[in-house]
């Protein structure tokens, strides 16, 4: 008898919290009808005065003068092993630019041949 009372109980909470599918779908908000619309050409620009795209792209000599010129890193104690590990992290960046450059054929000729 008292499985009976636990089945009608579990079928009264399921009919009172509803059927999730006779539910209505809630409306997404609408948009501020007194919002002006923006012209995309005055936005970004004219497209006409743009520099030139740059065709090729040239390996960098020193991949680390800018931050070295930045100063030693500012960490007490560490400065010689962060120093090197932040060297390892500007070549291998430099490393790959020039291979995604050298794949998608913008990498500039080397005057070394």
């Amino acid at each position: 008898m008292s499985q009976n009372r636990r089945k009608r109980s579990r079928t009264r909470n399921r009919a009172t919290t509803g059927d999730v599918r006779t539910q209505t779908p809630q409306k997404p908000p609408q948009q501020k009808r007194n919002e002006p619309k923006i012209d995309p050409v005055e936005f970004w620009g004219d497209p006409a005065a743009l520099p030139e795209p740059i065709r090729t792209i040239d390996e960098a000599p020193d991949p680390k003068a800018v931050v070295r010129s930045l100063g030693r890193v500012p960490l007490s104690g560490h400065e010689t092993a962060a120093e090197h590990w932040f060297s390892l992290v500007y070549e291998r960046a430099a490393v790959l630019a020039g291979a995604l450059a050298a794949a998608g054929g913008l990498l500039g000729e080397s005057d070394e041949e």
